[in-house]
């Protein structure tokens, strides 16, 4: 097949053409290790990798790729088999081709070429002039075996590509297909948002851009509509067109496999959105099967008429579309409060030294027992612990919930700050709850330096004029902007009402997205705040999780109510706690839920911060409440 029959065909065709899906997918269900060669089965397992292609192009599959993604001389190298490049190159491209003779059906061969491994210059040792030599070698072997045209998949370096892209065009001008993909927050690893990537893209002369891997089908749909409305008022017959190869959504290991949770019918519904997006070559990544494709091959079969979108879409500005945010992924508390959903948070305290074993079985408890986000407080009572940044992101990994990070002013100034601050988004941290946090002189170092450039109001203001919008402090672009979810702390019950509610207005003023109260015990005076502060200052929409401390011990109750300021704790809930005995817990328990439940009609959730580490009894609330 000719290079202008695969180009016409895609640009003229009222329907895309259909890939196949996961090769590594399917070979690994078939018993092939991870930590295989799967390129090399292409001389070892034949009948394997032949029948693999067959069930795709029964599937419906009109694009098969080769089984080369791997098949460069530096990944072979990992396996020892360099030497035998252009054998397993020009063995995968035979095995499509006598499949598809025998299938007998026009079939395209795509020969697949993947990312090198490593990284380019300057982010790694490998020169761009260096990989474009590996990418042609592995390209001359593919084409010497007859490729119909060339597919460059699974690239999150817009520079290793563009090599790629480069090499291919030095030794053929079959159609090439070069393709992305992206993380959870929609840019490349690298940062790059999509409409650059594209325009990058076409600006290397590819045929098709392409998005695959990354998440499941609703992301590959949002990120394609993105590259091809920038592209939708060309006239130009050479304008690029787009592909579009999701995972089965976002790989999980479930006992000791990777599961992945798009299942086939879902997929076929999605075939006719990406088509709707601009798709003109659809097909799946990693986690689809031969399953999945037949469901797009059905879906596509059942429509007769053609999938463009309308013209009143095109002609929509990009910003206009509901997308998910520039800036990355949403904070998922922030979610649910908009959702009105009861939230529950629970504080814990960074370790003090560096085993965080305990601290992450704690936060496994409270997230099976219906946590929404752990909050990881920064040095409480100024004593050293383990940055909570590196807490965060613990958590985040191994439990799979989300945090809030406990951003103090105190003893950071405004370079500091703002550093801290990229560094949490950078680690995938979402909510931040700023603080003026704790004087160093009652801590373990009374010397320590304890000034600050901004107090809690200007932080928030920092956060949500300036980062979020894509700014630091003194106007300089910081690449994209952040999405972060701001707190502030509020005293219910305070000595000075009115110092406290002028505070509390000046942080919802620059920005406060939710706060987060000091326990209470008297949820009476509590509402009685809010009421004087709505008569006041108008209705108060900001979400807020009151303070929630179950008391533990008649000696715990008396310290709260005798030295920490803003505590008290009423006469008749220390009697109850005195008269408790062995079971002071369990009652301070108890007294928790009541109280919860008599503030639950105007609060959005609860701050849980459980006494001496009982996640236990924190859970147990949690479990009440729900």
């Amino acid at each position: 097949m000719a290079e202008t029959d695969f180009l016409s065909r895609l640009r003229n065709a009222d329907k895309p053409l259909l890939g196949d899906g996961a090769m590594g997918t399917m070979l690994n269900a078939h018993g092939t290790g991870f930590e295989q060669c799967f390129d090399m089965l292409n001389l070892t397992q034949p009948a394997l990798v032949a029948n693999i292609h067959q069930d795709y192009i029964e599937a419906g599959s009109q694009v098969i790729q080769t089984n080369t993604f791997g098949a460069n001389r530096i990944k072979l190298s990992n396996h020892g088999l360099e030497d035998r490049l252009r054998e397993i190159n020009q063995a995968g491209v035979e095995l499509v081709r006598r499949v598809a003779m025998a299938a007998y059906k026009d079939i395209y061969i795509a020969g697949d070429v993947g990312p090198l491994g490593v990284h380019l210059a300057p982010f790694g040792r490998l020169q761009p002039v260096q990989a474009r030599r590996i990418f042609k070698e592995q390209i001359s072997a593919l084409l010497e075996a007859g490729v119909d045209l060339l597919i460059l998949e699974t690239f999150s370096d817009l520079f290793e590509i563009r090599e790629a892209v480069l090499a291919a065009r030095e030794v053929t001008d079959l159609p090439v297909v070069a393709s992305l993909t992206f993380t959870r927050d929609d840019r490349t690893l690298l940062g790059d948002p999509p409409v650059k990537a594209a325009q990058f893209l076409a600006e290397t002369g590819v045929d098709v851009i392409g998005v695959n891997c990354s998440g499941g089908p609703a992301q590959i749909w949002r990120i394609l509509r993105q590259m091809f409305l920038a592209f939708s008022e060309s006239t130009n017959e050479t304008a690029p067109m787009f592909s579009a190869m999701p995972n089965a959504g976002w790989p999980e290991q479930v006992g000791g496999r990777i599961m992945y949770p798009a299942n086939p019918e879902y997929f076929g519904e999605y075939a006719m959105a990406l088509c709707d997006a601009g798709a003109k070559l659809i097909g799946g990544c990693c986690g689809t099967t031969t399953d999945h494709i037949a469901a797009m091959h059905k879906a596509l079969d059942s429509t007769g008429v053609g999938c463009g979108p309308p013209v009143s879409e095109l002609t929509m500005p990009v910003e206009s579309l509901e997308f998910a945010p520039e800036h990355g992924r949403p904070s998922s508390m922030a979610a649910k409060l908009a959702n009105e959903q009861f939230v529950a948070a629970v504080e814990m305290n960074p370790p003090r030294g560096l085993s965080a074993h305990k601290l992450i079985a704690g936060a496994s408890l409270l997230a099976e027992s219906g946590a929404d986000v752990i909050n990881v407080s920064d040095s409480p009572m100024a004593r050293m612990r383990m940055s909570p940044w590196a807490v965060c992101e613990l958590i985040q990994s191994n439990v799979g919930i989300e945090t809030t990070l406990h951003f103090p002013t105190r003893g950071r100034n405004l370079l500091r700050v703002q550093g801290d601050l990229l560094a949490a988004h950078a680690l995938g941290i979402r909510n931040v709850f700023v603080v003026m946090g704790d004087p160093t002189a009652i801590g373990d170092y009374p010397d320590a330096m304890d000034d600050y450039d901004l107090v809690p109001s200007g932080l928030i203001k920092l956060i949500k004029s300036n980062f979020n919008a894509g700014f630091d402090h003194s106007g300089t672009e910081i690449g994209q902007p952040t999405s972060f979810f701001v707190g502030c702390a509020l005293n219910l019950i305070p000595h000075n009402p009115d110092k406290e509610m002028e505070n509390l207005k000046r942080k919802i003023d620059v920005g406060a997205d939710f706060i987060l109260t000091q326990p209470v015990y008297e949820p009476e005076l509590a509402l009685g705040f809010i009421e004087r502060y709505e008569k006041e200052y108008g209705k108060l929409e900001t979400p807020i999780l009151v303070g929630a401390l179950p008391l533990f011990s008649p000696r715990h109750a008396a310290f709260l109510h005798n030295e920490v300021p803003g505590i008290n704790i009423p006469e008749q809930l220390q009697v109850r706690i005195n008269s408790a005995g062995d079971n002071a817990a369990h009652e301070g328990v108890k007294i928790c839920l009541e109280l919860i439940g008599k503030m639950k009609p105007w609060i959005s959730g609860i701050y849980l911060m459980p006494a001496f580490g009982r996640y236990d009894l924190a859970a147990e609330i949690i479990e009440g409440c729900r």
